[in-house]
């Protein structure tokens, strides 16, 4: 039977803490768009603020749907699942805003972080609902380590090569809704990269 919370404190702050993936999702407001779902490894990317704000690190990827939503109406669901131990499913329910490498904020956020390789952003997420549920059909599995794949890609590409590729394949997401849009003139979906 699933428990709604009054914050993510104790137990809750507890097993988000331990866990090694998270998912997060999000859509557009237009019905007729494509809702999105990330997995997103912790290893240090991932923090709880305080009691209702958490915070994790967005890398420079081949999408940007996360922000495009954020930009758009705000929404978005964190999950976490114990894949192993006691069954356990949280989902953390806001409105998120994301602060990027240019903004004045996020050398403030990034000490909540161990390694901000890639980095392109960090989400803050504005949790109003907590809670969490059985986790009874979550499969056990077993952790064997981080890829090294994402800090490796971000030293080959460098932070020149990081901002040509958001500025390229990042200004839109999948609906053509402006993600990181460097351009004075808003993107249109023609500017979306196959």
């Amino acid at each position: 039977m699933g428990k709604v919370h009054d914050s993510i404190s104790g137990r809750l702050r507890e097993f988000i803490e331990a866990q090694k993936v998270f998912f997060v999702a999000t859509a557009p407001s237009d019905p007729g768009g494509h809702v999105n779902v990330s997995p997103k490894g912790v290893g240090g990317s991932f923090a709880v603020l305080d009691e209702h704000t958490v915070a994790y690190l967005d890398y420079t990827t081949s999408g940007a749907e996360t922000i495009a939503h954020l930009r758009e109406n705000g929404r978005i669901t964190v999950m976490f699942c114990a894949f192993d131990g006691p069954p356990n499913i949280v989902r953390l329910h806001g409105t998120g805003r994301f602060v990027t490498l240019d903004d004045d904020e996020f050398a403030g956020l990034t000490a909540h972080f161990t390694d901000l390789r890639g980095a392109r952003a960090v989400i803050v997420v504005d949790v109003r609902r907590v809670s969490d549920s059985c986790g009874f059909g979550v499969p056990l599995m077993d952790y064997t380590g981080e890829r090294d794949l994402l800090p490796a890609y971000a030293d080959r590409k460098g932070e020149d090569g990081q901002a040509r590729y958001r500025a390229q394949r990042n200004r839109v997401s999948i609906d053509g809704l402006p993600a990181f849009d460097y351009d004075p003139a808003p993107a249109t979906p023609s500017d979306v990269s196959s």
